[in-house]
């Protein structure tokens, strides 16, 4: 597996991570113990050094299986969680119910990495996100909190996610911030508006989650896939029947592609983002072994100047049925 090095940081990672947050949370029911741990083992047999998990993701249980999978691989890997949520308050990020509620108060933060650290068996947190920017604390508060987290040893690189491009700037003054992980796809490209001219120019990391626009630009969907009752997908505009049936345009443009080329749509999308900047590091998740050697597959797909042309026509002239989010999650980003 090639690797890569988020923005200045002199962080390196395997040029694809491992989204974890899948086989707790969110699609569904959560994937055997054993077989979770058996998977992110196998992840990092094969070449996989970056693996993602939050303190929200179940909640605690994400943290716990991965922790317990990479406790006897830690000095091979690199391992970046997240704070910013009142767990105790019910907080659901997906808005499946209620409202989540953000706290990043500094005092928060210091709580949330001693719950994480004792999760995650390990001494150290490599990467340490705030999961959404929280209005009612400064962002330069959130820094100085993690700088002083860094200067404890309890905490190595500072991220953002989902942050709006002033307030990376504003951490950045403060902390350098080594990574942004925010969504960024072929069906979700507001990033290159101001985010990534800003990771540019200061030097910082890009992280994409959902690479795969949740599963959908893999064509393993269309508009009668039945998801599980608990899937987080179920409360998705974009994946309502009728938007799904129109964005299945997406899905046919990386078909043709991948045909031409004898890989698949999942590679061709994942490809396409690792063609964007040598410091985009995408971080699909899975819960099948198969599935993860398919995207650490688009590692070694290479478009030429003629395919990436092509692919950039043919979005454009499509678009997008369906918000990402419902509304009250979506103002959550892009603060």
């Amino acid at each position: 597996m090639q690797t890569r090095k988020l923005g200045k940081s002199g962080l390196e990672v395997s040029a694809l991570g491992l989204g974890c947050m899948g086989m707790s949370f969110s699609y569904g029911q959560p994937m055997d113990r054993q077989e979770g741990i058996k998977l992110i083992r196998g992840a990092v047999d094969r070449g996989v050094t970056f693996f993602d998990t939050a303190e929200v993701y179940g909640p605690y249980t994400n943290e716990d299986l991965v922790g317990e999978a990479l406790q006897p691989l830690r000095d091979r890997v690199i391992i970046a969680t997240k704070f910013g949520f009142d767990i105790g308050a019910g907080a659901d990020p997906r808005g499946m119910t209620g409202s989540p509620m953000l706290n990043s108060r500094p005092e928060h933060i210091k709580q949330a990495v001693e719950g994480s650290l004792k999760r995650l068996r390990t001494d150290r947190i490599d990467l340490l996100y705030q999961h959404r920017v929280d209005p009612a604390v400064p962002i330069e508060a959130v820094a100085g909190a993690v700088k002083e987290l860094i200067a404890a040893g309890k905490v190595k690189h500072f991220g953002l996610s989902e942050a709006s491009a002033s307030n990376i700037r504003l951490a950045h003054a403060v902390l350098p911030v080594a990574a942004l992980q925010s969504e960024y796809s072929l069906w979700h490209r507001k990033p290159e508006e101001e985010i990534i001219p800003t990771l540019e120019e200061l030097g910082i990391g890009f992280v994409p989650f959902s690479p795969l626009g949740k599963g959908f630009l893999t064509g393993k969907m269309d508009v009668d896939t039945k998801l599980d009752a608990n899937d987080f997908r179920n409360t998705l505009p974009r994946f309502e029947a009728e938007n799904r049936r129109a964005n299945l345009a997406f899905v046919e443009l990386l078909t043709t592609i991948a045909s031409r080329k004898q890989v698949t749509p999942a590679q061709v999308a994942l490809a396409w983002l690792l063609a964007q900047k040598s410091w985009v590091v995408p971080i699909p998740g899975t819960t099948k072994l198969h599935r993860l050697e398919e995207n650490l597959g688009a590692a070694s797909v290479e478009l030429t100047i003629d395919d990436m042309r092509e692919i950039e026509h043919g979005v454009s002239t499509l678009t997008v049925q369906g918000a990402r989010y419902p509304e009250k999650v979506e103002k959550m980003t892009d603060q």
